[in-house]
């Protein structure tokens, strides 16, 4: 196919893969770094908007809308260019709590959850794309993108690269799989019993913990 493309968020696990891909095909790959400003000011062609952040979104809820939404809506109105893929993600579904989820469903969320910012963020960069994009934009909602490359981020290409090595490091990989899903389970089950729950990484957890307190206190519910 060949032509212009821009990558935008080309550092990250899937744009890094993307650009490589696109330059390989044969496109003349523009990826621009975090904050370049040329971003605005130049012919885009393609545009690919893989930009986000996925682990760590609920430590960092602002840096996680102006990835998924911010920045998306200044590229849109500096309108530079002739095509715009947006990726998403099918964690957009998680809301439906049934299954299996249609496309073409209308998605569920609840406002009060803060883990929730990372679908509301999304839901937002897709309704700018396929809305205010004059006809121009398109979304891909990713699921379970992995590599099989050494040291690939993610649990399915952890799993994958300990699939080739022992039994032992299959099991290992496997059990914490399950333990994150299990966690989740629990989570998603106390906040419907209409508690609240904080989770981060350990050196996340007291901040956030401390927010969590302070924003329910100056709500009343404390």
């Amino acid at each position: 196919m060949g032509g212009q493309a821009t990558v935008v968020g080309a550092a990250g696990f899937v744009g890094s893969r993307l650009a490589l891909r696109l330059a390989a095909d044969g496109w003349d790959v523009y990826a621009p770094a975090k904050g370049d400003p040329e971003l605005f000011e130049r012919d885009l062609g393609t545009v690919f908007y893989c930009a986000g952040l996925t682990a760590d979104y609920d430590s960092r809820p602002f840096d996680t809308v102006e990835a998924h939404a911010s920045l998306i809506a200044r590229l849109i109105q500096a309108d530079r260019f002739e095509r715009l893929v947006y990726c998403s993600s099918t964690r957009l579904y998680d809301g439906q709590r049934k299954a299996e989820a249609h496309e073409a469903e209308a998605l569920v969320f609840d406002p009060a959850d803060p883990r929730r910012v990372y679908d509301l963020s999304k839901a937002l960069g897709e309704n700018l794309t396929l809305a205010r994009s004059g006809g121009r934009g398109a979304v891909a909602r990713l699921s379970n993108v992995y590599d099989w490359a050494e040291g690939a981020p993610g649990f399915l290409s952890e799993w994958l690269i300990a699939a080739r090595g022992t039994r032992e490091e299959v099991y290992r990989a496997a059990a914490a799989e399950r333990a994150l899903l299990d966690a989740a389970r629990v989570a998603t089950a106390i906040r419907q019993s209409g508690a609240e729950v904080v989770t981060g990484a350990p050196a996340d957890l007291p901040p956030a913990l401390a927010d969590r307190y302070l924003a329910l206190k100056a709500t009343g519910q404390l």
